[in-house]
């Protein structure tokens, strides 16, 4: 892989990079949605690696099991055959949670993310009797801050609950806005004293199911040296690839657009390889948005 102090490769497309690789392991809020709408190129991306290249598998910090956000893409308009396999951070937050049954667990976050609890056979009180919390973000995401919920997380904190967060972003865009997520009550919390066990993106569990999807998808196992990460979070989808020594595509016209571009709005690698360096990271490749 390319030393940390060299600036990442801007490709014109996946095209330039394709043939070196035989799965992509690709985000999905940021790379090929918005939360509002899909972006059409990168569905024909991954379209078209999928079909000459091989394995596509979709990794998600959603809170909820795979099974249970493949609605939304739908609703986005992303058809399955932009993908092989799905994986998300609620898939590998659920074999943290089961042993921990009956709880009670905080659960801490929107209706919409129930699906993370069921069959677990957890039980759920306020945070003044519960045993955890179990963060899947904001309730209300639209309006709330991490500050909304200080005094709370702070009470727990010194009655030394763990939080199990099942999102690690921080932030995601929604539209032409960044919403706070599961990570950055998370962020909060451990500023608080407060202990936090995470298993999506960039910690170890997530990539694990990733890749024992790739090999099934293969019939064996992934040669991890072509293995190619798309993503546009710095410290979820590019440090996790770093962590798991995987090679990675950095897709910049997502959250830090604003931090790696130049006055005239094009994409720098340069300012890229600056910003990436603040946070002791590199990605052997750039692309604004990812296109074919």
């Amino acid at each position: 892989m390319t030393a940390i102090t060299d600036a990442p490769f801007l490709l014109a497309g996946l095209a330039d990079a394709a043939d070196a690789y035989d799965v992509l392991l690709c985000d999905v809020w940021g790379v090929i949605h918005n939360g509002r709408e899909h972006f059409p190129a990168a569905v024909a991306a991954l379209q078209r690696f999928a079909v000459e290249r091989g394995p596509v598998i979709l990794i998600s910090n959603a809170p909820r099991p795979a099974k249970d956000v493949l609605p939304q893409l739908a609703a986005l308009g992303v058809p399955s055959s932009a993908w092989s396999s799905f994986v998300t951070s609620g898939d590998a937050t659920r074999a943290v949670l089961a042993p921990l049954a009956p709880g009670p667990a905080w659960a801490l976050g929107p209706e919409r993310d129930a699906p993370l609890y069921a069959g677990l056979g957890l039980s759920f009180s306020a945070p003044d009797d519960a045993a955890f919390i179990a963060c899947t973000g904001p309730v209300d995401d639209e309006r709330e801050t991490p500050e909304d919920y200080r005094a709370r997380l702070a009470a727990c904190a010194r009655r030394g609950l763990t939080m199990i967060c099942a999102n690690p972003d921080r932030v995601v865009q929604r539209g032409d806005r960044l919403i706070f997520c599961g990570g950055a009550l998370a962020d909060l919390y451990a500023s608080l004293g407060g202990a936090v066990i995470m298993a999506g993106k960039p910690f170890a569990p997530i990539y694990d199911l990733a890749l024992a999807e790739a090999a099934t998808q293969l019939g064996r196992p992934a040669d991890r040296s072509r293995v190619l990460c798309i993503g546009d979070g710095l410290p979820t989808d590019v440090r996790g690839a770093a962590d798991q020594r995987l090679d990675c595509l950095f897709i910049a016209a997502g959250i830090h657009r604003n931090e790696v571009s130049g006055a005239d709005g094009s994409l720098s690698p340069a300012l890229a390889a600056d910003r990436l360096s603040q946070d002791g990271l590199h990605a052997r490749y750039l692309m604004g948005a990812l296109a074919w």
